[in-house]
């Protein structure tokens, strides 16, 4: 059963505020810190908190989005401002045949890029995957990844790109 809206509006502050402040290494120790603020809440709820969020796990721990990367989709629109905060993450891109970038970022600073990808709410862009510190980002083709590489040249500015 959902929680009332105020509870978990509740609930997802003191996450965000747990997860700024501690290092949180699992969903079991959110779940003993959100109770010892007497927080009501049970994993698969945690779960999907995280999920709402859009929390990522970066070098063994539960990190928030960064602001400007917008809540999960359907909740509000494309954020075409999330990436420009993560500018400074993208080191390079190259093309890999006619529908795939390849986006190369510093250890563990890839899950955030490619959010920031899927937040931006790109048409060009297929889907991410990401790994350590590489995303791939798939267009439907040649076209869509000019265009793509288009709105991510001035991101790069100084750094290699095709």
């Amino acid at each position: 059963m959902r929680a009332r809206p105020g509870q978990w509006r509740e609930r997802h502050r003191v996450i965000l505020e747990i997860l700024r402040t501690e290092p949180i290494h699992s969903q079991t120790e959110l779940l003993v810190r959100l109770r010892r603020r007497g927080c009501r809440v049970t994993q698969p709820s945690v779960s999907r908190d995280l999920a709402e969020l859009r929390v990522a796990k970066l070098d063994g721990r539960y990190v928030p989005a960064p602001a400007g990367t917008g809540p999960a989709p359907g909740a509000a629109g494309p954020d075409a401002g999330a990436l420009d905060e993560l500018a400074h993450y993208l080191q390079r891109c190259t093309p890999a045949g006619p529908n795939l970038l390849v986006l190369r970022t510093p250890p563990g600073r890839a899950p955030l890029v490619a959010l920031a990808i899927d937040q931006c709410g790109w048409r060009e862009v297929v889907g991410t995957l990401a790994g350590d510190d590489v995303v791939f980002a798939a267009t439907a083709g040649r076209r869509q990844q000019a265009r793509v590489l288009a709105r991510l040249a001035p991101l790069l500015e100084g750094r290699t790109h095709a």
